[in-house]
Formats: structure tokens, C-alpha cells, sequence
């Protein structure tokens, strides 16, 4: 199992953060590059506790279909999704939201995850997945911090 986590500095107030980062509009937008779409359960809007989604996206080439489910919330201080089915063996994301006594939101991503197959799995944790899924969320919260801050 792998984990890693991302800190973000965002100049707008945690609630604002908070609310952007559960707008299935928004998720889609940050993830334009490998095409992902909400293609069932929640597919517009902003999603709740005990919302499930599922997600279509193309990585390496490949369609992926992952359904994932806001297991924990806690507004505007954090929120966990996870996943129910899907390409990995487990996938727990907790966002957290703390403001950074400026008025703006320090946003703190920890991702656990694991591949499926075994050592194969293990293998392409090291190998591909350790490198490349910091750089999607990095690049996820990129977008969220511009929608934050062009909003203010």
C-alpha cells in the first residue's frame, strides 16, 4: 500500500475550498486532461455524505471506471471519499480544510491506495503509480485553487 499526501495554499476561506472540491462540476474540469466524466449516481453538483459517484476517465491510455462514495464529512473542515469499486485494491482520500489565520485555506490531501494483482500491484506502485497520482492531485488542486481565488 502506498500513501502520500499534498498541501495546497489557497487565498480563499475554507468553506469556499470546501465547497468547490465537492462540485462534481469542478472534479471534472481539473481532470479534463484524461477526460473524466461523472457517468453515474451524483453526475452534477455538489455531493454529501453517503453520495456515491462513478467516474469515467482515460490513464495510460486506458478507460477506467471507478465509483466512490463520501464516506466522512464534517464541514468545512474535512471530507473523505473512498472507493466502493474500481481499479484499485483500496483507494481512502481525506481532504482536510484549516485556515491559514490570513484568510485564506491551507488544504491538505492524504491519499492511501493500493494497486490490485499482488506483487505485479506492488510493482507498478513503485514504479508508475507513486510518481504519477501526486502529480494528478497536484494538478486537481492547481484548478481548485484558481476557481477559489478568481472567485473572491
Amino acid at each position: 500500500m502506498a500513501r502520500f499526501e499534498v498541501t495546497t495554499a489557497i487565498a480563499a476561506l475554507p468553506r469556499r475550498v470546501f465547497d468547490l472540491c465537492l462540485e462534481v462540476e469542478v472534479h471534472t474540469a481539473s481532470m479534463a486532461d484524461s477526460g473524466e466524466k461523472a457517468i453515474g449516481g451524483v453526475t452534477s453538483g455538489r455531493m454529501k455524505l453517503d453520495d456515491t459517484v462513478t467516474w469515467q476517465a482515460r490513464h495510460f491510455g486506458l478507460h477506467w471506471r471507478m465509483t466512490s462514495v463520501i464516506s466522512a464529512c464534517d464541514p468545512p473542515g474535512y471530507f473523505v471519499d473512498e472507493q466502493v469499486t474500481g481499479p484499485f485494491k483500496r483507494w481512502h482520500h481525506a481532504h482536510h480544510f484549516e485556515p491559514d489565520g490570513n484568510g485564506g485555506t491551507v488544504m491538505r490531501d492524504i491519499i492511501d491506495f493500493a494497486a490490485p494483482l499482488g506483487p505485479f500491484g506492488a510493482l507498478a506502485e513503485r514504479t508508475v503509480l507513486n510518481w504519477y497520482m501526486p502529480r494528478l492531485i497536484r494538478s486537481r488542486n492547481d484548478h481548485v485553487r484558481i476557481a477559489a481565488e478568481s472567485a473572491r
